[in-house]
């Protein structure tokens, strides 16, 4: 059976002309060297060089099989390569899905530390609300989930990412505007743009839970799905409405975000969700990343990190 070691030797000697050198060159003395030729020779049944005092040359056989032999040897160091970037989960495909509000900017920051750290591993991207994220997780159709609570689903695993704050967005010329925060009376009364409760329940239920637990009353105007479609909506002038703080790096003109000074912080949290069962090293290499950003954007405080 041939040997990777002789084949090393053969290439070695054939294109330095002379054992001596091809000995320095693979660490090794002569006579080993000579010994792994001559069995490579006889496991081809053919010579493969012609021996002189002074020099070697190939073969017919042997320029045959020399661009074969490199071949060869290129395709195992590349086999090992991928072996150990695999090893270390920097190989592979990674299923990761999303909703809507992760792509304003911690989703951004993570597919960019992924393609920096990690350029072998192929992202794919499913964007979904948190049930249907779930039950692709339980399907396998994906690998991990930023999902939004509360959430129940067995043999799944959580952690959380993300607690950022809500904020006010109002209209720009909005009377409001020129205050350096917002208090509950200010919400009095005004005109509140709404979560729709089947499309955006997460965030239907955190508002509707703040004006509860501080009796605000305003005017609830329309039921929207989407951040951007609410920003949007505030753009007009129709209302204000309460966002998650990244949505405030959207830089939509004539909206105005102002803190919301309610006593302690209304934030909005995000987990990411995963298979108990998965021990990927790809999937902790994402997981890991999307902890750090967490931090660095300082999302999440610090007891909770």
């Amino acid at each position: 059976m041939l040997q990777l070691t002789q084949i090393r030797c053969f290439v070695a000697v054939a294109e330095e002309h002379h054992f001596g050198r091809a000995a320095a060159r693979l660490n090794m003395t002569q006579p080993p060297l000579s010994r792994q030729i001559q069995l490579l020779e006889h496991e081809l049944g053919v010579e493969l060089l012609e021996r002189t005092s002074r020099s070697v040359r190939l073969t017919q056989a042997g320029t045959v099989f020399l661009p074969e032999a490199r071949r060869l040897l290129r395709s195992t160091e590349d086999a090992i390569l991928a072996a150990r970037r695999a090893g270390r989960g920097a190989q592979g495909k990674i299923a990761i899905g999303f909703t809507p509000s992760n792509s304003y900017d911690f989703l951004p920051r993570l597919i960019s530390a992924l393609r920096a750290d990690y350029p072998d591993v192929e992202l794919i991207l499913e964007e979904m609300i948190t049930r249907d994220q779930l039950a692709a997780l339980a399907s396998h159709r994906i690998d991990i989930a930023f999902v939004r609570p509360p959430f129940e689903a067995a043999d799944i695993r959580s952690r959380r990412v993300l607690a950022e704050r809500m904020v006010a967005a109002l209209p720009a010329n909005h009377p409001l505007a020129a205050r350096s925060a917002l208090t509950p009376e200010d919400l009095e009364g005004q005109e509140l743009i709404m979560y729709s409760i089947l499309g955006s329940g997460y965030f239907h239920d955190l508002v509707q839970r703040l004006l509860v637990s501080t009796n605000i009353r305003p005017r609830l105007v329309h039921h929207l799905t989407q951040i951007h479609a609410v920003l949007s909506m505030v753009k007009t002038g129709v209302g204000m409405a309460l966002i998650p703080e990244s949505a405030s790096r959207l830089d939509i003109g004539n909206v105005i975000c102002r803190p919301l000074a309610f006593g302690e912080d209304i934030e909005a949290e995000l987990f990411m969700a995963y298979r108990a069962q998965d021990a990927s090293l790809a999937l902790e290499n994402v997981m890991t990343i999307a902890e750090k950003i967490a931090k660095e954007g300082r999302w999440l405080p610090a007891s909770v990190l």
